[in-house]
């Protein structure tokens, strides 16, 4: 951004809440058309000469009512700026070659498939240099630059005009967005740039992703589950093979939990002289999803691993060595913000490179130590920095000329203490106009998860609530993650309980604060938002609306139906040994007539993750009852609402269901 706007944040204490500077007389409140104009800014990559940053910028192409993402860069100065890429199917996943002349990246243009092509630095057209009959899903340039290390999944060759019946036999046979799970495994290919050959690595019945090269070029490091019935924990371990076909895997890590789950991104790191790798160790499997992720380095050769983060009891990600190999950076999971941090590779103090009120969501390494990392703050959306010092410098500036001209509302970190006196923070956002001394229509806004947390970033829902003049209270209940392992595991078995409460007291604190209007409460949310939201209505009746998206509440009905029976089985049991714990946890639904606030639901028809079935369910009590209610079913969308019409009509129906209820 320009940024009088980024340089204000970046010297805010983190006890400061995020104002928005005063904005030109033409500027106009955040509306529903921005939710649409916001540009997303992801994946930085330092070029190896230190003079260009890429990076992919996503936007909403209207015209296809589809998501874009292009290829730009910008030099390190951040004197120019070039967009690279403009195809019609997008672009993803920009890497520079070692030598500095190919910049690679992944499109399904002119393929079903998407592919790797490659960029040359000196000009011309992009070449598609693989034809894989599947997805390449993701790669890794080896240090010579001649062969790059892929991850594609087995090919489905099968494509009669009428589809072959589906034949289950896996323990975990759904995934959303994959659909139902098959024979298909991803495995590790190795394509030569030269000639364009590929060869496949690894052919066993087993996943093998993030595939990481050491310094020498010979070996490579990745994560499997190559055990009997994989799919049912996640105790991913660490292995390295020789970089040649029919090579034999060695298995370097054997703690009983993940080993650098996947789910986290974060690809195991090689020390500079190949001598140990740094990753995440997660938790017992047991705690599934609530184990807080520590940062580990094993020796290549095997053995007992060290944990660098033992004490510090928070998440951690995306392990970098430094180029002597003394130290280790990583991001830094604590309290609302997400920092950029790093400790001695033979263990000691962590030392905050990048913290305060802001999340940083991804870094690159350059040349003599520059590092470029993404950023956002709650008044500005992510963007590419370069980090001088303790100083942030802005790169990709991709937003600025549309925050110019809309007011935002401030963002006022607030912490209180729940009914049982547990400290728990959050964030007040304010209506751009906001007054003191007024009462505003106010919405208790949940978040997903449960293991998430509202963060010192910029939310585009909530300032569009706040932009039609409410009042958002958003709270990080016990089950949040970013203030420790006992603080995520304590609603463990037990949702809807200290959770709701935590969230209840944040409604409390606002209006005994005298900006929250008692008359005029909304409450809302998505995935466990909206779980955590039926909870609340079904124990406090002063919500006039509610907002329940991709919600559950009769939580025996997931079982078999979603893509969690391994985490169900880990925290609940099975129904047939412990169905007093799935009964309790079903309340909202087996106790729906308590449920007196009228209530909007909203799903995707094809959410593997919480299945329609479960808001059919809710809905169809509360419409049994009397009990005003709404159900939205979006067409062919998963999950994540990604059309840009229908993430539109989300927030449209949202002010809707509020402004009937809040604003009569």
């Amino acid at each position: 951004m320009v940024r009088p706007l980024a340089v204000a944040l970046l010297t805010l204490a983190p006890s400061l809440g995020a104002q928005a500077p005063a904005p030109p007389a033409s500027a106009r409140p955040f509306t529903l058309d921005d939710v649409l104009r916001v540009r997303e800014v992801r994946e930085p990559d330092i070029s190896p000469d230190g003079g260009w940053v890429a990076y992919t910028v996503s936007s909403a192409d209207t015209g296809e009512d589809r998501s874009r993402s292009a290829v730009w860069m910008t030099s390190w100065d951040g004197a120019r700026t070039v967009r690279l890429t403009t195809s019609q199917q997008g672009e993803t996943t920009p890497r520079w070659s070692p030598d500095g002349r190919w910049l690679a990246f992944l499109s399904s243009r002119e393929d079903e498939h998407t592919q790797l092509w490659l960029l040359d630095r000196l000009g011309g057209e992009g070449r598609k240099i693989t034809t894989l009959q599947s997805d390449v899903d993701d790669y890794v340039w080896a240090p010579d630059g001649k062969r790059v290390a892929l991850v594609a999944e087995d090919p489905d060759t099968a494509k009669p005009k009428t589809p072959v019946p589906i034949v289950i036999d896996r323990f975990q046979f759904k995934q959303d967005e994959a659909g139902y799970l098959g024979k298909q495994r991803r495995h590790l290919y190795l394509l030569d740039v030269a000639s364009g050959k590929t060869t496949r690595l690894t052919a066993d019945d087993y996943d093998e992703l993030l595939p990481a090269w050491s310094p020498d070029g010979k070996s490579l490091a990745f994560v499997s589950k190559r055990r009997p019935d994989a799919d049912r924990d996640d105790n991913w371990d660490l292995y390295v093979m020789e970089a040649a076909a029919g090579a034999a895997a060695r298995q370097l890590t054997t703690f009983e939990g993940p080993d650098n789950n996947p789910d986290y991104e974060s690809r195991p790191a090689w020390s500079p002289d190949g001598r140990a790798i740094a990753y995440l160790q997660g938790g017992p499997l047991k705690l599934i999803y609530y184990g807080v992720q520590k940062l580990a380095v094993v020796s290549s050769a095997g053995g007992a691993p060290r944990i660098l983060t033992t004490a510090l009891d928070r998440n951690v990600a995306s392990p970098e060595w430094s180029a002597d190999g003394s130290s280790i950076s990583f991001l830094l999971e604590d309290d609302r913000a997400v920092q950029l941090a790093r400790v001695p590779a033979n263990g000691g103090a962590i030392e905050r490179l990048v913290s305060g009120p802001r999340v940083v969501s991804a870094v690159a390494t350059g040349p003599h130590g520059a590092l470029a990392v993404l950023v956002s703050t709650p008044l500005a959306p992510a963007d590419v920095f370069a980090v001088e010092g303790t100083a942030l410098r802005p790169l990709s500036r991709q937003n600025d000329d549309w925050l110019a001209r809309v007011r935002l509302g401030g963002v006022e970190p607030i912490s209180f203490r729940s009914r049982d006196g547990t400290p728990v923070n959050g964030f007040l956002v304010k209506p751009a106009d906001f007054a003191p001394g007024t009462r505003y229509p106010a919405i208790l806004r949940i978040h997903g998860g449960p293991v998430s947390q509202f963060q010192y970033e910029f939310d585009i829902q909530l300032q569009t609530l706040a932009g039609h003049g409410y009042l958002i209270v958003v709270a990080n209940p016990r089950g949040s993650s970013g203030r420790g392992e006992r603080y995520s595991t304590a609603i463990y078995a037990d949702w809807g309980n200290k959770d709701a409460q935590d969230v209840l007291a944040a409604v409390d604190y606002a209006v005994a604060q005298g900006v929250a209007d008692p008359a005029r409460l909304g409450v809302g949310g998505w995935s466990y938002g909206g779980i955590l939201t039926n909870y609340v209505i079904a124990q406090d009746r002063r919500f006039k609306a509610a907002v329940s998206g991709a919600s559950i509440s009769n939580v025996l009905a997931g079982y078999g139906t979603d893509q969690y029976v391994r985490e169900y089985e880990a925290e609940l049991g099975v129904p047939w040994k412990t169905a007093d714990t799935w009964v309790r946890l079903s309340f909202p639904f087996l106790h729906a007539d308590r449920i007196t606030t009228p209530t909007l639901f909203l799903c995707g028809d094809k959410d593997f993750n919480v299945p329609l079935l479960n808001s059919e369910q809710m809905y169809q009590a509360l419409r049994s009852l009397g009990v005003e209610t709404q159900l939205v079913i979006y067409p062919g969308q998963h999950h994540g609402i990604n059309k840009p019409t229908y993430r539109r009509d989300r927030l449209e129906r949202y002010l809707m269901w509020y402004d009937k209820h809040l604003k009569p």
